[in-house]
């Protein structure tokens, strides 16, 4: 698209901001030319940058576009310039190229464009007759760049954990220290590279640590600073679960206006489970949200929203359950849990791995004696009397001459049948915050598997870590506990009795 040449005078030109507010062209969300204008959160970043940023964010604000701009025009203007990108996926690579490099390039002032002309014009590399270039790709390691943008990392590291490591390894050493680097993400729970390096980068930021040239700035921009996300065209009632949220975000200083907080409801009802990974309002609250791909992410929300999860510990006068999931050199996991008020109330959980079965009991064991509990029944999973699982003696035998006496639970055949069980069973828990942090993250990390070749879905989980704690779950949602029609404190009992109860041998 031709354009007539513009009046310019040299100062103008030495001012970046200038340029970039001035001279690009995007096009907006309905497919039209707009002249670039930043929006409120890409103005705040530009107002705070460090040579080294980490932004987590929610959707849709822009950085890509932002930075694509900035290291396009460092390219024009600065001869020598090396610039890449680095997105998600392939696809995403070739639509950002496309859309956030080449047509803002195509739609400059022509003068301009006679001016740096391209050398190199192909399907993911613009290279100008200054020997400058910008890239768009899903890895780069070859080379040195001054310039660097990473899209959605966190994305990156939940899927493609192998290409997270080869950008770390790879793509950041390629950036000099005092160059510019960008790497910007919604979140993906509280595992991987980008949870890390922004949990390192807040904690530098709290402590009011002076930056290096290698240290990363800490970036947040939530939905609510944003004035894009607010509708105005009607108001509705407000339920007590959402009352109840806004009123928890002003108590952390953060007014919402009717306008905002309608908008936030509305696309709620859309997102779902997503909502707060997707538009999270503190730093925490995003990375508590589940993953996408999660199985438990509605109803781990409901559970937050309904404020099931918080201080819910140990009540003296109730027998304490447990609930397994079993292994060697995986994680063994169980659930320890009370029955109260119509609650199934989960106080406590535990894990480890490499240790033999005697190191649970005695771990329970401990864990009874510190607080004068009572425990009532324990439950372990349907491979839990196979011969061969642990010891030659067989797993149950091993336990038998602990003096723990657990109740096997066969589990459905489908595994879709045991997570929808989970699913059920979720609406009436409680967990303690405290006892229970990482038995909270297993769940809400627990994910379908991820097919690389296809970029889809698996329709079975993943086997991670998570996975361990979400089958100790799904042990007690397919089991055949039956709650007490009220909660007391029996007499101390052993044997494993008829009617399945049973206790820890001493």
């Amino acid at each position: 698209m031709a354009n007539a040449s513009i009046q310019i005078n040299q100062d103008q030109f030495l001012d970046p901001r200038w340029r970039l507010c001035n001279l690009y062209k995007i096009t907006d969300k309905s497919g039209k030319a707009i002249q670039f204008e930043p929006n409120d959160s890409q103005l705040q970043f530009l107002d705070d940058i460090h040579s080294m940023n980490i932004i987590l964010k929610a959707r849709q604000l822009g950085f890509t576009t932002l930075c694509c701009l900035i290291y396009l025009d460092a390219c024009i203007f600065t001869p020598n310039t090396r610039a890449g990108v680095i997105a998600h996926k392939l696809d995403d690579a070739k639509v950002i190229f496309r859309d956030k490099v080449k047509f803002p390039y195509d739609n400059l002032d022509d003068g301009l464009k006679a001016l740096v002309a391209t050398r190199q014009d192909s399907a993911d590399t613009l290279t100008f007759a200054n020997n400058s270039s910008i890239r768009v790709s899903t890895s780069m390691r070859s080379g040195t760049l001054q310039y660097l943008h990473i899209s959605e990392f966190g994305k990156i590291c939940s899927q493609y954990p192998e290409k997270a490591r080869e950008i770390i390894t790879g793509t950041l050493n390629a950036v000099e220290a005092g160059q510019f680097a960008v790497i910007e993400s919604t979140a993906e729970g509280q595992e991987g590279r980008f949870y890390e390096m922004v949990q390192v980068a807040r904690r530098k930021q709290a402590e009011g640590h002076a930056l290096s040239d290698l240290d990363y700035k800490f970036h947040f921009f939530p939905w609510w600073k944003d004035s894009q996300y607010r509708l105005t065209n009607g108001y509705f009632a407000i339920g007590h679960e959402d009352r109840e949220y806004f009123d928890k975000l002003k108590a952390q200083g953060i007014g919402t206006s009717p306008e905002q907080q309608s908008w936030y409801i509305k696309k709620a009802e859309l997102q779902g489970g997503d909502m707060r990974r997707e538009y999270p309002s503190t730093p925490d609250e995003a990375f508590e949200q589940a993953l996408e791909g999660a199985y438990f992410s509605h109803e781990m929300l409901a559970a937050s929203k309904q404020k099931r999860i918080g201080a819910f510990p140990f009540v003296p006068n109730a027998v304490v359950n447990t609930f397994w999931d079993l292994g060697r050199n995986d994680l063994n996991t169980l659930w320890l849990h009370q029955f109260i008020d119509g609650y199934h109330r989960f106080i406590g959980y535990y894990e480890n791995s490499g240790e033999f079965i005697g190191h649970y009991v005695s771990w329970l064991k401990d864990w009874g004696r510190e607080r004068n509990a009572v425990f009532g029944e324990h439950y372990i999973p349907h491979d839990g009397d196979r011969q061969s699982l642990w010891l030659e003696g067989g797993t149950l035998a091993v336990m038998d001459g602990l003096g723990f006496y657990p109740n096997v639970v066969e589990r459905p055949t489908l595994k879709s049948e045991s997570i929808a069980a989970a699913r059920s069973k979720l609406a009436s828990c409680q967990f303690d915050e405290t006892g229970c942090s990482v038995g909270l993250k297993r769940l809400r990390a627990y994910r379908k598997e991820w097919d690389d070749l296809r970029g889809v879905w698996k329709d079975k989980p993943r086997h991670d870590d998570a996975s361990h704690g979400a089958d100790g779950f799904q042990t007690f949602a397919t089991s055949n506990y039956d709650p007490p029609k009220q909660a007391q404190r029996p007499a101390r009992y052993s044997g494993r009795g008829s009617s399945g109860n049973s206790w820890m041998g001493e």
